[in-house]
């Protein structure tokens, strides 16, 4: 199937063919026909798959075909809300990237920055509005924003809003919109939180879930290090050395982590940069242009940072901490690997770390392959690594049934010596036994 199959709009198709998009992934192919009839759909499929086209091809088509450009002045028709800025931004260059020839106006906000010239946006009027649950809210209360107009709105990434606490956020802006509306859910995962959500806020909907052979993205080679919490470091210089021309995206669990990392990286000379939720957006989104332009070869992020992160040809993850929540591995490796395209994602695993590791492969169904030797391995590493013997018999068995002999008859001989030289000691003896 291609994109003109589906009876797209002309300006959208001219769009797509500059973004070099022919055939739909399948996500798309089977929730554009839904959304096209104006259903409400609950969608799920892994990171990487195409779901901000899956929702934003049918809106801006909707849009356009009942779109007056003569009008005195725009009104928020889509509402698309999302966890993080990155994941806001990134959705905005998407709809404005699709939208080209529409004539359709869209804008970002999110929080972090000074709300003046989101409102001046606003004041001006827009089409689409793409937000983030605690400045949508704010800007909300203070009148800013109606949804008197609004015909489409979509929670994307709704796990992870979740998870990162925005439920009540989602309740009370849910609560302002008008009830004749289309309603979209898009995620990674399906948590029975989320089921429970859609089914409160969502019609009548259609469900559609894209289910990979494995729960991580197909055509990401996956590798597992045991080392040390101590050498985490070193074997982290160790291999972005050994790539010095690729694209690297770490993963800290914490944002102190990922400042470390970043010292640690310039001490070995080795440029980086840090997002997490501490940093200013504006040194976010330097750190993030430099890095989809090349200019930045490593980058450090923490989960909530690294949602909105969408870089193309990035040639490898590295888990510099495993994650405690099973999924978030799954959503971490997504970032390579998008599409079409292939790539590696490397996983450090320190002892305290192993059942996070058991989780995720549980998750995936599948074992993480263990990584062989590396110049930073210690004697927990090296148990890990090395496979274990079968129990019955092999070939090597008289070999290792005399090295055990050996090693008895060494353990018994130093026990009889030790034996008797507490017998002469106690009896006053110095005599020497030949």
């Amino acid at each position: 199937m291609t994109f003109k199959e589906l009876g797209l709009a002309e300006p959208i198709l001219k769009a797509l063919k500059e973004e070099n998009y022919t055939n739909p992934t399948p996500i798309q192919e089977q929730s554009i026909p839904i959304l096209l009839q104006g259903k409400d759909l609950l969608g799920v499929a892994q990171t990487g798959t195409g779901k901000t086209a899956a929702f934003g091809i049918p809106i801006l088509h909707h849009l356009y075909q009942g779109i007056s450009l003569r009008q005195n002045k725009r009104k928020v028709k889509a509402l698309i809300v999302t966890p993080t800025r990155e994941l806001a931004i990134q959705i905005g260059e998407s709809f404005t990237a699709y939208g080209k020839y529409t004539g359709l106006k869209n804008t970002v906000i999110f929080g972090g920055v000074k709300q003046a010239k989101q409102v001046n946006e606003l004041r001006a009027g827009v089409d689409i509005l793409i937000a983030t649950p605690g400045r949508l809210l704010d800007l909300m209360n203070q009148g800013f924003i109606s949804f008197r107009d609004l015909k489409f709105v979509v929670l994307d990434e709704a796990d992870q809003m979740l998870d990162m606490g925005f439920i009540h956020d989602i309740k009370k802006i849910i609560a302002k919109l008008p009830p004749k509306r289309q309603s979209l859910f898009f995620s990674a995962t399906m948590p029975k939180t989320i089921v429970e959500l859609s089914r409160k806020i969502l019609g009548d909907f259609e469900r559609v879930t894209i289910k990979p052979r494995q729960a991580t993205a197909e055509k990401v080679e996956q590798g597992v290090y045991f080392v040390s919490k101590a050498n985490k470091t070193n074997l982290l210089v160790y291999l972005l050395e050994k790539r010095p021309n690729d694209s690297v995206l770490v993963f800290s669990r914490t944002k102190h982590g990922a400042n470390k990392i970043v010292k640690k990286l310039g001490q070995a000379n080795i440029s980086s940069a840090a997002i997490h939720g501490n940093k200013s957006q504006t040194a976010r989104q330097k750190a993030l242009g430099a890095f989809k332009d090349g200019a930045l070869k490593v980058l450090v992020a923490t989960d909530i940072a690294a949602r909105g992160i969408d870089v193309d040809d990035l040639a490898l993850v590295i888990n510099f901490d495993l994650p405690n929540v099973s999924e978030t591995y799954v959503h971490r490796i997504g970032r390579t690997g998008r599409a079409n395209a292939s790539g590696i994602a490397l996983s450090f695993c320190m002892a305290e770390e192993r059942p996070y590791l058991r989780d995720i492969e549980k998750l995936i169904n599948q074992q993480v392959p263990r990584l062989g030797e590396h110049p930073f391995m210690d004697e927990l590493s090296e148990q890990e690594t090395t496979p274990r013997r079968p129990t019955g018999r092999s070939k090597n068995s008289n070999s290792n049934k005399s090295s055990n002999s050996s090693r008895n008859s060494n353990r018994n001989r130093n026990r009889n010596r030790n034996r008797n030289k507490n017998r002469n000691t106690n009896s006053g003896s110095s005599t020497k036994k030949d």
